[in-house]
C-alpha cells in the first residue's frame, strides 16, 4: 500500500470550483440537485483500493471497488461494484449475468460511455451514460452497506453516500437498473 495525502477535513458541501474538473463539479451538482447528502474527502491520486485504506478509516466507510468490464466482443459493457477487500473471480460473476469471458474493458470505453478515466470508474459515471450502454452489477454485500464510499469522477476526491440514496434516487434519476450478484 503507497501512502497518499489525506486532507483529514470531512466536507459535506460542494467544493470551490477553482481547480477542479468539470465532470467532477458536475457530479457534485448531480448530488445536490437530487437532495443526496455526501461527506467528501480529498486527498492525493490513488491509483488503486489499496491506497485508499486510510481514506476509509476518515470517511468511516468501505470504498467499493468499482470496476468497468467488457464481453469478448466489446458489444457489452458493466460496471461492477464490489467490497474493495473482495477478490474479484471472473467466472462467478460470468454465470450470474449471463456473459462469458468478460475482461476489463479498454480506457478509451470507460472514457466514451462513462466520461471517466481509469482509476477513477464511479458509479456516478453512469449519469453520462444516456444511450444506457452499461449495465450495472453490485455484489449483495456492497449492496446490503448502509454506506459506501466512491470517487466524484476523480481519484483524488472520495465521497460517502448512502447506498439507498444511490439505488432509490440517483440510479432511477440516470434510467439505469441494476442487478445484484454474490460473489
Amino acid at each position: 500500500m503507497s501512502e497518499i495525502y489525506i486532507d483529514k477535513t470531512l466536507y459535506s458541501t460542494i467544493p470551490d470550483p477553482a481547480g477542479r474538473l468539470e465532470k467532477e463539479m458536475e457530479a457534485y451538482l448531480v448530488l445536490e440537485k437530487l437532495g443526496i447528502q455526501f461527506e467528501r474527502v480529498d486527498h492525493g491520486e490513488a491509483s488503486s483500493i489499496e491506497d485508499l485504506k486510510n481514506v476509509e478509516d476518515v470517511l468511516g466507510t468501505r470504498i467499493c471497488k468499482n470496476l468497468f468490464l467488457c464481453n469478448a466482443s466489446k458489444s457489452k459493457f458493466y460496471l461492477l461494484l464490489m467490497p474493495g477487500d473482495k477478490k474479484f473471480l471472473t467466472k462467478n460473476l460470468s454465470k450470474q449475468i449471463g456473459s462469458s469471458r468478460l475482461s476489463f474493458a479498454e480506457g478509451e470505453h470507460m472514457e466514451k460511455l462513462l466520461n471517466i478515466t481509469p482509476g477513477s470508474v464511479s458509479i456516478l459515471g453512469l449519469m453520462n451514460d444516456k444511450q444506457m450502454e452499461v449495465s450495472l452489477v453490485i455484489d449483495m454485500e456492497t449492496a446490503e452497506q448502509e454506506y459506501f464510499g466512491c470517487h466524484p469522477l476523480i481519484n483524488t476526491s472520495t465521497i460517502k453516500v448512502k447506498t439507498s440514496d444511490i439505488l432509490n434516487i440517483f440510479l432511477p434519476y440516470t434510467g439505469h437498473e441494476y442487478k445484484v450478484v454474490e460473489l
